[in-house]
């Protein structure tokens, strides 16, 4: 191994790490101790691991440091940190009582959210695989994701359930357990099944802004400052706005596609994929 390909790696293990340490705290920890507090810290970790994983695929990139341990160590990490640690996390903060139906259904969506994210790497893996074998004039460039990517997925949960335990929101819904336990369920069945669908999500790389530099950049300013006060003083709603913005906006995509048909050119790169 080159010594290039160190670095990528290195914040590959960094966000293998953050999910580790998450499953292994919250199951050090009694049931209903200190949930609002672990979880913080540990939506705090998956929002760092998500970050490391966009940065990692973008430093092996620049620095030409791509390589088949790399895309193998990623894949791997990001099944435990965002497909595993994610529905953890769910269970114990939950604390429902074993044997009884809420713990059922709780156990059900935490599988299936899990699953669908691990079934999600591997059909990423394979299309990648596939698409190294071929010419380059005839490779594909894909400018979406194919299906709701895993990390959005699990700061989506993650976000959600701390924004349950959230002292604020608690005083304000009043959502008992049983509630909880049926609205976290729905979520990641819905979550799994579009992180397995061919659904297309937007991109960083499909943005294109027609608008003068000068007001991207003042606009862009204006959100990170909201963005930075909403993390530092309001940090579980600020997750949960910002994920479920981005899952929304690929679900209104994918609704006006499916309404506008394949004959139509309104957002025709976000036609669902089909392999060929």
């Amino acid at each position: 191994m080159r010594r290039i390909y160190i670095i990528p790696n290195i914040i590959t293990a960094f966000s293998l790490a953050s999910g580790l340490f998450v499953i292994f705290k919250v199951n050090m920890i009694e049931p209903g101790m200190g949930t609002y507090k672990s979880l913080l810290t540990s939506s705090f970790l998956l929002l760092f691991a998500a970050f490391a994983d966009w940065v990692d695929g973008a430093i092996a990139r620049v620095m030409h440091a791509e390589s088949e341990f790399g895309f193998l160590f990623d894949s791997l990490s990001d099944a435990v940190t965002f497909g595993v640690a994610p529905s953890v996390l769910m269970l114990k903060s939950l604390s429902l009582e074993q044997g009884t139906l809420l713990s059922f259904l709780a156990m059900i969506g935490a599988m299936v959210f899990s699953i669908c994210g691990i079934l999600r790497l591997v059909r990423f893996n394979v299309t990648m695989a596939a698409i190294k074998k071929l010419p380059k004039h005839r490779a594909k460039k894909f400018r979406h994701f194919i299906g709701l990517p895993i990390p959005a997925a699990a700061l989506a949960v993650v976000g959600t359930n701390l924004l349950f335990a959230y002292p604020l929101f608690e005083e304000w819904a009043g959502l008992n357990k049983m509630m909880q336990t049926i609205i976290m369920t729905a979520v990641t069945l819905v979550l799994g099944y579009f992180m397995v669908s061919r659904f297309k999500f937007p991109s960083a790389k499909a943005l294109h802004f027609r608008v003068p530099s000068f007001q991207l950049v003042f606009i862009t300013v204006i959100l990170a400052f909201f963005f930075l006060y909403g993390i530092l003083y309001y940090f579980p709603i600020t997750l949960a706005a910002v994920t479920w913005l981005y899952i929304l906006i690929g679900w209104c995509i994918v609704i006006i596609r499916l309404i506008a048909g394949k004959k139509s050119k309104t957002l025709a790169d976000f036609e669902p994929y089909h392999d060929d």
